[in-house]
């Protein structure tokens, strides 16, 4: 049930140095982001997934809270594309397109038993900046979230729970 896989995400920091995170994993994080809600079916995202140890370094480096990259095995850099959507009905809404791929693969990663931190980027220019740059990115391109992937080296749970009183009923 997805209950269970929303219940049991959480936001992993602490990743085991000896985990392996596999090409097919990756992969099934990419298709269930792909398959994620649109504005007009724009599919405003572009995806880049970094395994090499030292580009996740130079993440860190520029990231202030990206540490658990430090001993994640990979990352997934969402990369949005507003431009796809310019003159379209959905014009706009690449904010929330990029939210629900996101979430997508959190979901997607924890019900792979992988653990996974979304760290944003937009609207931080700094952030947004040294990553267009260290990725070649063309300045259309907006550096929306890095969202770091690895074996959890700590249990998941979800901190969240419900709220009665955050609900309005309107019969």
């Amino acid at each position: 049930m997805i209950i269970e896989a929303i219940k049991k995400r959480k936001s992993i920091r602490n990743y085991n140095p000896n985990g392996k995170v596999s090409d097919e994993q990756i992969k099934e994080l990419l298709e269930a982001a792909m398959l994620a809600p649109s504005a007009c079916n724009t599919r405003p995202w572009e995806f880049i997934v970094v395994k090499d140890r030292k580009i996740l370094d130079k993440i860190v480096d520029f990231h202030n809270w990206a540490k658990m990259l430090k001993t994640a095995q990979a990352a997934i850099v969402v990369i949005a594309l507003p431009d796809v959507q310019i003159g379209k009905s959905g014009e706009g809404m690449w904010q929330h397109d990029c939210g629900a791929t996101t979430q997508n693969i959190l979901l997607q990663a924890a019900e792979l038993n992988l653990g996974t931190c979304w760290c944003g980027l937009h609207p931080v220019e700094k952030y947004m900046n040294d990553t267009r740059e260290l990725f070649k990115l063309q300045n259309n391109a907006v550096p929306f979230c890095v969202i770091a992937v690895g074996v959890p080296a700590e249990g998941f749970g979800s901190r969240g729970f419900f709220e009665e009183s955050k609900v309005k009923w309107i019969k």
